[in-house]
């Protein structure tokens, strides 16, 4: 990978409207990014979101999210001024508003051919006919209804066609779109309903306690049956990872641990404590993906309990792995890795991601807020202030930006709060809480941030 820096914001969390999209916004994001000298743009999954909001449970492991639509008449009602989406009220206006716009346009505006669509399409249709429940529990006598299917065929053409445009749009100013591709689909989704015989029931997905929690993290998504798609040399994934090339330049495997062993819940559990590791398909998994789709531009997302034989398949095949300068300073075994003077050069480095407290709100935390007590929060703090160098009053975003932009680690990424100075009221999830996530907007343009500090650093420490 060249030497570089970015961004991690998802695009709902852009302003205008109720909700961001992938509108004039995110064109100025784009702007914004070019200014500043970042070259990557790092996403969450961009599929449709179903529990909770949650861009790890989506009603497709291949559609886009309506609710990423942009122009003129489907913001979702709203002045843009508020610094959290509401889901509640956005998703349903959003939609009526897209329904609008797409009887005026019937006719005029065509949908590509994916292989995936009128299968997704006719999932979409048959759950609005069945008030939103999920599909194990549809009344089998009702049927897709044919405009609702053409519907949702139209806003998966217009979510791809807008993508597209953004994503020349970004690439034309030399900056990278990286994506995030989860390991699990939802159990309520268009994949599970029309391939059952490729899932387990008994058992859900999850990690044991950890850092965030000390009954572990229960995901609840339904476990692959490794052997049924082996059968076919993993068809149904190959065509997964091309969808996910074919959108972004980069993608990050989130919990790529679990294709070299998972862990695996009975159903029914209420932690995820009660679980066991098992083997997953390894190495001869990433071989048949390169065998059939040439070099993988795949980041692993190696964090957790990762062992030996989970970083000689990521070493096997070159993809670079993940460092948290959050987690540098505590107990964690893991600890020294994240350390800027250990990092080797194929890594990308984070300030933190999506799943931790922004910078300043960690520096801020008197414990509470994970597994760790509070004298273990002191000891962190005081650990940090030594390496860092730096005191109690120290703008802690700007000095850990500054020391990941200059470690020899090929990407640093910085979510897009850490540059903003954002407390805990700018964090995007709190694992093992169901509820209330993945809502934080800005609450004005990108260009209210410091561009040219950033720009002088990726210059400085040779990003640009």
């Amino acid at each position: 990978m060249e030497r570089a820096s970015g961004i991690l914001l998802h695009p709902t969390s852009l302003p205008g409207g109720s909700i961001g999209d992938l509108g004039d916004e995110a064109y100025r994001f784009a702007d914004w990014l070019a200014e500043a000298g970042q070259r990557v743009w790092q996403v969450l999954p961009l599929g449709p979101v179903g529990y909770g909001e949650s861009p790890y449970q989506l009603f497709s492991a291949f559609a886009g999210n309506p609710m990423l639509i942009g122009g003129p008449g489907v913001e979702g009602g709203g002045s843009g001024s508020g610094a959290r989406v509401e889901f509640e009220a956005v998703v349903p206006r959003k939609m009526a508003a897209l329904r609008e716009r797409w009887c005026r346009e019937r006719g005029r505006a065509g949908s590509d051919d994916f292989p995936w669509l009128p299968e997704f399409a006719r999932f979409m249709a048959l759950k609005v006919a069945n008030g939103g429940k999920p599909w194990w529990d549809w009344d089998a006598r009702l049927q897709a209804n044919h405009e609702e299917v053409e519907f949702q065929t139209w806003l998966q053409g217009e979510f791809f066609r807008q993508w597209r445009a953004l994503k020349r749009h970004a690439n034309d100013r030399g900056i990278r779109l990286m994506g995030d591709l989860p390991i699990y689909v939802a159990k309520d989704s268009a994949d599970v309903w029309a391939r059952p015989e490729l899932f387990r029931f008994d058992a859900v997905a999850g990690v044991p306690p950890d850092y965030f929690s000390a009954t572990g993290q229960l995901w609840g998504n339904p476990i692959y049956r490794w052997d049924r798609m082996r059968e076919d040399g993993y068809r149904w994934w190959k065509e997964r990872m091309r969808a996910s090339f074919e959108m972004f330049d980069l993608v990050r495997v989130d919990h790529f641990r679990g294709f070299e062993a998972y862990w695996e819940v009975p159903a029914g559990e209420e932690t995820a404590v009660n679980g066991r590791w098992v083997k997953g398909p390894g190495a001869e998994f990433f071989r048949a993906m390169k065998a059939e789709l040439g070099p993988l531009p795949i980041v692993a997302e190696n964090l957790g309990v990762i062992t030996p034989e989970v970083e000689a398949i990521r070493e096997e095949f070159g993809f670079p792995g993940m460092a948290i300068l959050q987690f540098a300073f505590g107990k964690d075994p893991q600890a020294p890795t994240f350390q800027p003077h250990n990092y080797p050069r194929n890594l990308v480095a984070y300030t933190g991601t999506h799943d931790n407290d922004t910078v300043v709100g960690w520096w801020r935390s008197e414990g509470g807020d994970s597994t760790r007590t509070a004298e273990d929060v002191r000891e962190e703090k005081a650990k940090a202030r030594a390496y860092l160098g730096v005191g109690d009053e120290a703008p802690i975003h700007w000095v850990m930006i500054r020391e990941l932009m200059k470690s020899v680690a090929d990407i640093e990424i910085f979510p897009m709060q850490d540059v903003l100075g954002l407390g805990s009221e700018g964090r995007m999830n709190i694992p093992s809480v169901a509820r209330g996530n993945w809502r934080w907007r800005m609450t004005g343009p990108a260009a209210a941030a410091d561009a040219p500090r950033l720009r002088e650093m990726a210059e400085l420490y040779g990003r640009l």
